[in-house]
């Protein structure tokens, strides 16, 4: 039988907005990054990238909102555009991927149709604060331990690249394999020149260890391969399916540019594999 590659597609529904200050990312406003910013994306917009994402085989469709965490109104914008795409797509798995989360607006989440939700630890406890200093790495893990509570699937993985050490990397793997996440993405880091971190993108040999040894680590966890793909793995993309990935982001990430889905697409049938039609989270 051939391995099943499970596709899910990004929608930044609020982007750019964020006075924190993590390192890593292009969306925190004290970083002056050169994206564009808007608070919310019309719920119409949301629902139609919903649907292209399910034509282009995608099972999973993640609603992502910068900033800490949630608000009031932030909450109900969420809830508002989860429903809206229920209604029209009901075969998305829909994953919520809004920061900071109280074990109340979790469970708000899941009673507006979200079904997953997605909060990175990032790195290790210990390297984390190199990262990020306007909130811990304690409050990611709590949040994550709420998504459990609220019975919500867990989404939890977070960037490798970002100058940590290779005990960093079994740390950070480690505190991930606690969680039991449903599934883990694994970010490589994107460069960007107005980004406090000046690392460089890694060396795909590198790169693939780090996915067959998080498959090592994680045997029953979801792989999902994300931002930096295309940078990391120039001419070997299809190869991390045989380092043990299960599944990758199609389209558009956050603030970059992915590849066209139809590329991707190809690119798995091309190396033996076979698009999932369904999730079962």
């Amino acid at each position: 039988m051939k391995k099943e590659i499970f596709l899910c597609a990004i929608s930044n529904i609020s982007n750019g907005s964020c006075l924190e200050d993590c390192g890593f990312c292009t969306q925190s406003l004290k970083h002056h990054t050169d994206i564009k910013r808007y608070k919310y994306k019309d719920i119409n917009d949301i629902v139609n990238e919903a649907k292209n994402a399910k034509a282009n085989g995608a099972v999973g469709f993640c609603l992502v909102t910068s900033g800490r965490g949630l608000d009031d109104k932030k909450l109900s914008f969420v809830c508002k555009a989860a429903t809206a795409v229920k209604k029209e797509v009901s075969e998305l798995n829909i994953i919520g991927c809004n920061g900071i989360a109280s074990l109340k607006q979790l469970k708000t989440l899941k009673s507006a149709g979200i079904d997953l939700y997605n909060h990175n630890l990032e790195s290790s406890k210990e390297y984390y604060p190199n990262l990020c200093t306007t909130h811990s790495w304690q409050e990611r893990y709590e949040t994550c331990l709420h998504v459990k509570e609220a019975d919500l699937e867990l989404v939890s993985g977070g960037i490798f690249g970002l100058g940590e050490s290779n005990n960093d990397r079994v740390s950070f793997v480690q505190s991930i394999k606690s969680l039991n996440p449903f599934t883990m993405p694994l970010n490589f880091f994107h460069p960007n020149p107005a980004l406090p971190i000046k690392a460089s993108h890694m060396d795909e040999e590198e790169a693939l260890s780090i996915i067959r040894y998080v498959r090592s680590e994680l045997p029953n966890t979801r792989l999902m391969v994300a931002g930096g793909r295309e940078i990391t793995f120039t001419t070997k993309q299809s190869q991390i399916f045989d380092a043990g990935a299960n599944s990758i982001v199609i389209g558009n990430y956050l603030t970059t540019a992915g590849a066209e889905p139809n590329k991707d697409i190809a690119m798995i049938k091309n190396a033996g594999y076979k698009i999932a039609l369904y999730c079962d989270a």
